[in-house]
């Protein structure tokens, strides 16, 4: 277990693991593994000065420990960011499982990380990501309190998937609003990328607007059966960045938005799930101006998810509560396009730093007692 208040000038800031902690001053990194199961998982504590860490633990193959830790430390910085901007309780965490969830995933395995989770003592809360379901919920469950995302016939909210895409779809109508000055995605190109659930959700939402969507995934069986129920179009991916669309929904993984597929992209908005959709903010926060393109911060956008994830820990979850508290991103979105353009910064910094003035403001409450 590793705590780091402030090592910038200390010779301990040469650990690559600690250099990578202090660049976004995360509080906490915990390896966790266990040679009998196969787990190797670390967990990211990024700051808990609003509440306990939440964000969920995604299962992935990643090429190797270092990118793993990279992802984690990415993630739930941004997990504490959301969780301020959307007004909860809560701080920022993450989890990553080294492994294929498909091949790697067993009962035994969920459960000795649920045993690591519990060891923290609640300062991190975990839930579903990519890679886990509502039933490695429950095996976790087994060994831990500190979980929340379970299923309905267990107390809690089951797949939080539709309360996220539905603050996506809002979002997409503030940013159309603010781009086009009408919120109606009626006859505009939407292109998804990543057909997931929430995907998946996000397209039933933008086809009952009238939107002509174009869907794109991996899974090439998913995606026609998407097609078919829903009446989108299927794009290659090779031809996806150069698509003359409207509005780019990366509802996949992280990086989307980089160097490469900004020379290419042709599109008014970027709005979507996915995290950390930009692959370096300095730089491609400042390049989507520089193409005029209005994006939506992925924190600001995906909070659905965790909104629905916080009403379970609240007690006696109610869909309609967390949906309630969901269509307030419509109004967070707009604002900080009003504050991007008020300071002249890119929508992410201006995200940013509402959600650190918030973390700020709930610090200096705390130290006065």
């Amino acid at each position: 277990m590793i705590e780091v208040l402030n090592i910038k000038n200390s010779p301990l800031a040469e650990n690559p693991v600690i250099a990578q902690m202090s660049l976004h001053n995360h509080e906490q990194v915990v390896f966790c593994n266990d040679n009998e199961t196969g787990l190797k998982a670390i967990v990211a504590i990024h700051n808990t000065v609003l509440g306990p860490s939440l964000g969920g633990t995604r299962m992935w193959a990643y090429k190797n420990e270092m990118e793993a830790l990279t992802d984690a430390l990415r993630l739930s910085r941004g997990m504490t960011y959301k969780s301020a901007v959307a007004g909860l309780n809560l701080g920022g965490g993450k989890a990553v499982i080294i492994g294929d969830s498909k091949t790697q995933k067993n009962e035994a395995l969920m459960r000795r990380f649920g045993k690591f989770i519990n060891s923290l003592s609640g300062k991190y809360i975990t839930a579903e990501d990519v890679g886990i379901s509502t039933k490695d919920m429950e095996y976790i469950k087994m060994e831990t309190d500190f979980v929340s995302g379970l299923p309905e016939n267990m107390g809690g909210s089951g797949d939080p998937s539709p309360v996220t895409a539905y603050g996506v779809y809002l979002a997409m109508k503030a940013s159309a609003n603010e781009k086009w000055g009408n919120d109606s995605l009626a006859g505009k190109k939407v292109v998804v990328q990543g057909i997931g659930h929430v995907g998946e959700s996000l397209v039933s939402y933008l086809v009952k607007d009238g939107a002509k969507v174009f869907i794109n995934d991996i899974n090439q069986e998913r995606l026609a059966v998407v097609a078919k129920e829903t009446g989108a179009s299927v794009i290659d991916s090779g031809k996806l960045y150069d698509l003359d669309m409207d509005i780019y929904a990366p509802c996949a993984l992280g990086a989307t938005v980089n160097t490469d597929t900004l020379n290419r992209l042709k599109c008014s908005i970027i709005c979507g799930s996915a995290n950390n959709q930009l692959s370096d903010e300095n730089i491609h926060g400042n390049m989507v101006i520089e193409k005029g393109i209005l994006y939506a911060p992925d924190f600001v956008a995906n909070a659905g998810g965790i909104i629905n994830v916080y009403y379970e820990l609240e007690g006696g979850y109610n869909r309609e509560r967390a949906l309630a508290h969901a269509e307030k991103i419509y109004q967070t979105t707009l604002n900080i396009f009003k504050t991007a353009k008020e300071q002249n910064i890119p929508t992410y910094m201006a995200a940013n730093r509402l959600a650190e003035k918030r973390i700020a403001d709930i610090g200096k409450i705390k130290l006065s007692f």
